[in-house]
């Protein structure tokens, strides 16, 4: 297994609507950390892409 990106405490700690905390199901740790690797992957390329080491947010 490989090591998460994400840290959920944090994950939970921003899930809220109008100040209330909201429950966040394992569902959503998944596939937050799916889209988050897919992203970080994209960016890379962009990144090489454009004769770069280094990746930077417009990458995103």
């Amino acid at each position: 297994m490989t090591k998460s990106v994400i840290v959920k405490s944090q994950v939970k700690e921003l899930a809220k609507l109008d100040n209330k905390p909201l429950s966040v199901a394992d569902e959503f740790y998944n596939a937050l950390e799916e889209k988050i690797r897919k992203d970080i992957e994209e960016a890379c390329k962009r990144a090489k892409q454009n004769s770069r080491n280094t990746v930077m947010a417009r990458d995103l």
